[in-house]
């Protein structure tokens, strides 16, 4: 894991220590990200994270959004119906291909985490990847007519980041449910942050 990646990774764990709120982190099996990297072409920079930071159950807390990572061993079967091509068989005693739930999706496109409140998927896009072996991550809303991929973050380095920074933002609101001022307030407090981390992210809106 290079100097950049740990020190996102640091920063994450240090804000669920700050929290108090329980995670789990792993070490992936090489051969297990081997065969992701063969199967959906998972990059080298998310490849290093799971062999070093695999996330066993790891969800971020803030008043606006839980972000749910999917650890490893669950990741090939995240991608079914989406990045991964219906396979002949699938359907047991059919034979037949499963229909695609979102023909919108792209193969490009590789599902790492989920809101745990709307369950939208979050997601790297290979097509885009750096020098690094890294990429952007986006989001989008499910269950409309319409598709549309959101910036979250313009590698998983920074999303990284700015999932530990709107931890600690959050850690001064406390655990009660917020009204919508309450709401409005976190997000404002929070823009600063993220420009300093990744003004493209901050700029297509998703986090405020």
């Amino acid at each position: 894991m290079d100097s950049d990646l740990a020190e996102a990774v640091t920063a994450l764990k240090s804000a669920f220590d700050q929290r108090k709120i329980p995670v789990q982190f792993g070490k992936a099996q090489p051969s297990e990200v081997e065969r992701l990297r063969k199967s959906i072409k998972v990059p080298a920079r998310f490849r290093s994270f799971l062999g070093e930071a695999d996330p066993l159950d790891v969800e971020t807390v803030t008043p606006v959004e839980r972000v749910r990572f999917i650890p490893t061993a669950k990741l090939y079967d995240e991608q079914i119906g989406y990045a991964v091509p219906p396979v002949a068989g699938a359907n047991p005693g059919d034979g037949t291909p499963p229909p695609n739930p979102n023909p919108n999706w792209r193969k490009s496109w590789i599902i790492i985490a989920r809101s745990s409140l709307l369950g939208d998927p979050y997601f790297l896009d290979i097509s885009k990847l750096d020098a690094e072996g890294d990429c952007p991550v986006f989001t989008a809303m499910t269950g409309t007519d319409s598709f549309k991929p959101s910036l979250c973050a313009s590698s998983l380095q920074q999303f990284l980041r700015i999932l530990a920074t709107a931890m600690e933002v959050a850690s001064g609101f406390g655990e009660a449910v917020l009204d919508d001022d309450d709401e409005r307030t976190f997000r404002e407090q929070l823009a600063p942050r993220i420009k300093t981390i990744d003004s493209a992210a901050l700029r297509a809106g998703h986090w405020t």
